[in-house]
């Protein structure tokens, strides 16, 4: 069985289907809404009913409860979507596990049990096996690794927002408007690290001007796009690296991180496109990448590892 693992939004709670669920002795839908943070609740018959959505994908559920068994951890008394309905494609048969800062995510509901520390490592899309990992609690996580802090939003508590300071293309520092990437609470505006995310996104000013630095590296004048990338070559191109500047710790990504190919493979893109008010460091900068969170001590750490 697998999941999508998501690291911010508003609930963050964990949904899966319930095959079998009335079958389980532990299992247990609520009949209330009341002391639950769900969104869209339906208190009616038996089930707290709730609808959202995630991504291109609508979600419709009830609200449960069951003890979870993680390896040889149980976690008693655990609150779950179970899923009854959904539509689109963002969302797999088995759900999404929640590893936010929301009261439901799974972070959360075991805090006690693992610290609030976890780690994960993607696979590169190109992995033939397409197998990560995901480490819970404090124990096993790197020991030689570099960390940023992490930052606390009220206008959105359950993400993962670091102090982007700047980004490099090659080694020279693209000249980015402060605004774009500074962290400012009062208006939600920042960045984040999400994994839910595909391909990185970063606001207008700050995309076209990472964009017009990586066009000028590669140096072919046919630039085409693709889809929702507009930096697209039809020709065997020579990347330059990217780095995200983070505080404390700098992060460079070769060209397996920055660019994806056409299904025929004729096409080569930039794998990032621009965003309206947040920038998002997303799933596919990370692949190949242990990436640590330690709540309890408000940092994130980064450090290369092959994760398949």
């Amino acid at each position: 069985m697998y999941f999508i693992i998501k690291l911010g939004s508003r609930y963050n709670m964990k949904h899966h289907r319930c095959f079998g669920a009335s079958l389980t002795d532990t299992f247990l839908t609520f009949a209330s809404c009341d002391f639950f943070q769900v969104p869209n609740p339906t208190c009616g018959g038996s089930a707290c009913e709730f609808n959202m959505t995630y991504g291109g994908s609508t979600i419709a559920g009830n609200l449960s409860q069951d003890t979870i068994t993680l390896a040889t951890d149980p976690i008693p008394n655990y609150t779950f979507g179970c899923l009854q309905k959904t539509a689109g494609s963002s969302v797999p048969p088995q759900g999404v596990l929640g590893l936010g800062r929301g009261p439901l995510s799974l972070l959360s509901q075991s805090q006690n049990l693992y610290q609030s520390t976890f780690s994960y490592c993607l696979p590169s899309i190109r992995s033939p096996n397409f197998s990560g990992s995901l480490r819970l609690g404090p124990s096993g996580q790197p020991v030689r690794i570099k960390y940023t802090p992490l930052l606390k939003n009220p206008r959105r508590p359950s993400l993962y927002y670091v102090n982007l300071i700047g980004i490099r293309v090659g080694r020279r520092i693209v000249d980015i408007p402060p605004s774009a990437i500074a962290f400012n609470p009062s208006t939600g505006a920042g960045t984040i690290i999400d994994s839910g995310t595909v391909f990185t996104r970063l606001v207008e000013p700050a995309y076209v001007a990472v964009r017009d630095a990586f066009r000028r590296r590669v140096r072919v004048a046919n630039v085409t796009s693709l889809g929702g990338f507009d930096t697209c070559y039809s020709v065997p191109i020579n990347a330059p690296t990217i780095t995200f500047m983070f505080s404390g710790m700098n992060v460079t990504l070769p060209q397996e991180n920055l660019l994806l190919h056409s299904t025929a493979g004729s096409i080569t893109c930039l794998a990032m496109a621009s965003a309206p008010a947040l920038n998002v460091i997303a799933n596919m900068q990370q692949q190949n990448h242990r990436v640590v969170f330690d709540v309890p001590n408000s940092r994130m750490g980064v450090a290369r590892e092959r994760c398949s």
